[in-house]
């Protein structure tokens, strides 16, 4: 099991098990207690939750999880790591190791029965947004998701309309999403630190949508195409898509720009 410095907080040895973090991988290793208990607070589970951690790494957070729910499965991609993980924790009957890459993983076939999943995750920064989009895919079988990411695409997810943050990101993760950014985490808390701070943050996926796309592919689409030319009004950037009198009618200045809108207001433009 992994080893603690109750005094400074510390995971004692990350480097104990022979294993380099390896850059493809996006590795950073979570090694702050504190974090971890903070982390697991948050997400606070109970024995019957279906809980699945993406990328486990060395076990740190995983320990603490398995401890509080009972049991756990986990997806890593890494199989070095996979391979020790069971005997690590101490705990292999609670076990569930599934050996694959996350961005390729069917999660709804994890679910047991007639739940949802409890998704926890230190994601990999290098392919963070593709996982995300990844997982709201198949929200249908998620209760939930409690991740650690770089601060600034944290940011970036919770932002409102008006602020420089506001963007593509935001958009399709609040339509689909309730997101709730929980604390910041240092680079000193990992080993190697990253070179960000970083940010652990909720998605609770909506099982009914407070605002429901007629054509959500049409949706993405707009929100998208705003996106790439965001310093253009929206007249300009969708002049080959809307005609004018439209965002009259939506009450909506075409001279504006897209980080203006709200969720609302691009579903009623595709909906137009």
């Amino acid at each position: 099991m992994s080893q603690f410095d109750e005094e400074d907080g510390l995971i004692l040895d990350p480097d104990s098990v022979g294993h380099r973090a390896r850059k493809r991988f996006g590795q950073n290793f979570l090694q702050d207690f504190r974090v971890i208990d903070r982390i697991v607070q948050a997400v606070a589970p109970l024995d019957d939750d279906q809980l699945v951690e993406i990328g486990p790494g060395l076990g740190a957070l995983t320990g603490p999880l398995l401890r509080a729910a009972g049991k756990l499965t986990v997806v890593e991609l890494d199989r070095d790591l996979a391979a020790g993980l069971p005997q690590r924790l101490g705990y292999p009957q609670m076990l569930t190791l599934v050996e694959a890459d996350a961005l390729k993983t069917d999660f709804c076939s994890l679910v047991r029965g007639e739940g949802q999943l409890r998704v926890v995750g230190n994601l990999p920064y290098n392919i963070s947004t593709p996982i995300l989009f990844h997982l709201i895919s198949q929200s249908r079988c998620i209760h939930d998701m409690h991740f650690m990411l770089q601060k600034e695409v944290v940011d970036r997810i919770v932002a409102t309309p008006g602020t420089k943050d506001y963007g593509r990101l935001s958009v399709m993760v609040q339509y689909h999403c309730q997101p709730t950014f929980l604390f910041e985490v240092p680079p000193g808390a990992f080993n190697p630190p990253p070179k960000v701070t970083s940010a652990v943050f909720r998605l609770q996926p909506y099982g009914v949508k407070p605002i429901q796309a007629k054509d959500e592919q049409r949706f993405a689409q707009i929100v998208h195409h705003v996106f790439t030319q965001r310093r253009k009004t929206l007249r300009n950037s969708l002049k080959n898509w809307i005609a004018p009198q439209t965002f009259e009618a939506l009450s909506i200045d075409p001279m504006t720009r897209p980080e203006m809108l709200s969720v609302g207001q691009f579903v009623a433009l595709s909906d137009y």
